[in-house]
């Protein structure tokens, strides 16, 4: 068996046991406890993602404060002695919408996404000015934890402009970074991805002959470093759940580690997809991803111990240095069950709309992008509501300019689903309000038409075969502010009707006597919608599955009473359990 060059640390020979977690997708009450895990398992480098659609959701917001505080996390990997490789993007994929590019880069029509487009380049320089900076300092040349940062991301698959790589190497360079640069691609893009002066990193679930070859013929006396090794997968609605067998995890991480490689493993706990932060495939058809990012990694999403964790912890105390015995395993949190959330009180969508950003007046269907909400930046996730008169009944035709999915409505009662089909609208010879409500599902993370993710309504629909025109639009993204204002400003919600109307919001109380624990929220009986928790958004649920509950941190909750918002299009029970 060929043996590979090893990396130094300190001068001295280095094996780096890596494992991924998101900061982004962890309560950062949770932090300590997931990292001192790793530590527990033997692992001594951390890596993460860095996204830029949540540190800037707008181009002159900046956010890295609390959750989004990614010096306070590179900082506490440090304190536990976890060395990190960090992976800043612009792009980053990580499964999340728009592969962690924020939306408002694609109001320019002619936006050319990871290319030399002017646009992206000066967008990247304003991000890259603000981030660098704070990340500097922690480089391993100055005392720092960070001993590699990665350029981009699967770039090979990509690959649609051969300067852009170049142009963010030098980007990093020029802003202070100055440790090991590497790339990161799997093996059927692996030539194609890399950039001069960074070393060629490798994604794959399995290990073989033609990956040791191509790896040996790229990159000659190098260390070989497998920059994730998938641990299990992302789960889309309507598919089944993933699950990778415990014992061939293991054995693939063990046979890279016999080659003298070096492994990280994505991910080695999950966590959440909060909120609407999911992604989506594209191809061959469009599936959204869940809000559950369990992965089915060795660290539940709940941070669980699981069989790959044991697994993994027996191997890689072999690694561990002779006379140091790895950390015990730190205690699991409590979990509780709670009371069943009744709801109790009605707010139909349509009285919600008061609240909501416009409306807006335009002749032809805009995309929830091009909106001119959020102070000019456009709608980035949620639902966009459109609204326009007809005279008469007819067919609906929408090709492809509903993205992602459209309940349609005549005087704001439901007639059915519309997606890229056609849909017969029965109206007598009077006028009548034609509605569409569209909800983004998640743009897709990754692939070659990340340039054509936008959401709403992004081209003309045919009744009749004639476009329709004169719409008054919405913006419903779902905002903290937004949710808020229902109680702040006394929406009139009403007792909880017989026959309530849809889509509408529904709310409830959980009453929690001590200190909070994880618990699920589970909703049989719910269709489709949005669970909100004490206003935050804790993510979608559809009974199509395979996500049957929503995780809940204890520390969304707090003691005494907590309230339960559900946006929902349809239900046969109004109970929810935690």
């Amino acid at each position: 068996m060929s043996r590979n060059l090893i990396f130094t640390l300190e001068e001295k020979p280095f094996c780096i046991l890596g494992g991924s977690v998101h900061y982004f997708r962890v309560p950062r009450p949770y932090w300590r406890d997931r990292l001192m895990k790793m530590v527990a398992c033997g692992i001594n480098t951390l890596t993460t993602y860095v996204p830029w659609s949540l540190h800037q959701p707008e181009k002159d917001v900046f956010n890295f404060h609390t959750q989004l505080d990614l010096e306070a996390y590179i900082s506490l990997a440090a304190e536990l002695g976890l060395w990190v490789i960090l992976c800043p993007g612009p792009y980053i994929s990580a499964d999340m919408d728009l592969g962690g590019l924020p939306s408002w880069l694609l109001r320019d029509e002619n936006m050319r996404l990871r290319t030399m487009h002017p646009g992206f380049i000066q967008a990247v320089n304003t991000y890259f000015d603000k981030l660098i900076p704070k990340v500097v300092p922690f480089q391993f040349n100055k005392g720092g934890p960070i001993i590699a940062v990665q350029i981009e991301n699967e770039y090979g698959s990509f690959a649609k402009d051969q300067r852009y790589m170049l142009f963010i190497k030098e980007a990093l360079q020029s802003r202070g970074i100055s440790e090991v640069f590497l790339t990161s691609d799997n093996i059927n893009s692996f030539k194609s991805g890399g950039v001069d002066g960074a070393l060629r990193a490798i994604k794959l679930r399995k290990l073989n002959q033609r990956i040791v070859q191509e790896l040996s013929s790229v990159k000659p006396n190098k260390p070989s470093l497998v920059m994730e090794y998938w641990t299990g997968w992302y789960d889309t609605w309507g598919d089944l759940h993933h699950v990778l067998a415990p014992e061939d995890m293991v054995s693939t991480v063990r046979n890279i580690l016999r080659r003298g490689m070096s492994v990280n493993l994505y991910m080695f706990h999950g966590g959440s997809s909060f909120g609407f932060m999911n992604g989506a495939d594209s191809d061959p058809s469009y599936r959204a991803l869940i809000s559950s990012y369990d992965y089915d990694a060795p660290l539940s999403e709940a941070g669980g111990y699981t069989a790959k964790y044991h697994l993994l912890r027996d191997l890689f105390s072999q690694f561990n240095p002779k006379g140091h015995n790895l950390p015990d395993m730190p205690k699991l949190r409590h979990s509780d069950s709670y009371e069943t959330a009744i709801m109790f009180q009605h707010l139909s969508l349509w009285d919600a709309l008061s609240f909501a950003e416009g409306p807006f007046m335009s002749s032809k269907p805009v995309n929830m992008e091009n909106l001119p909400a959020n102070n000019g930046n456009g709608q980035s996730y949620g639902y966009t509501l459109y609204e326009t008169t007809i005279t008469r009944g007819g067919m609906l035709q929408s090709g492809d300019n509903v993205r992602d999915r459209a309940m349609v409505f005549v005087d704001r009662k439901y007639i059915g689903l519309l997606k890229r089909q056609i849909l017969d609208v029965s109206s007598p010879q009077e006028e009548r309000t034609l509605s569409f409500l569209v909800e983004n599902c998640g743009r897709a993370h990754q692939g070659k038409d990340l340039d054509k993710q936008r959401k709403g309504l992004v081209g003309d629909i045919l009744f009749n075969g004639i476009p329709l025109r004169g719409f008054t639009i919405y913006s419903l993204d779902m905002k903290l502010n937004f949710i808020e204002r229902f109680v702040l400003n006394q929406a009139p919600w009403q007792n909880l009707p017989e026959s309530p109307s849809f889509p509408g919001f529904f709310m409830g109380r959980v009453f929690v006597y001590s200190y909070p624990s994880d618990t699920f929220v589970k909703l049989p009986g719910w269709g489709k919608g949005v669970v909100f928790i004490n206003s935050l958004n804790l993510g979608r649920y559809w009974s199509l599955g395979p996500q049957q509950s929503l995780y809940l941190p204890g520390p969304f909750l707090h003691s005494g009473m907590n309230q339960v918002k559900l946006l929902t299009d349809n239900i046969t029970k109004t109970v929810v359990s935690t």
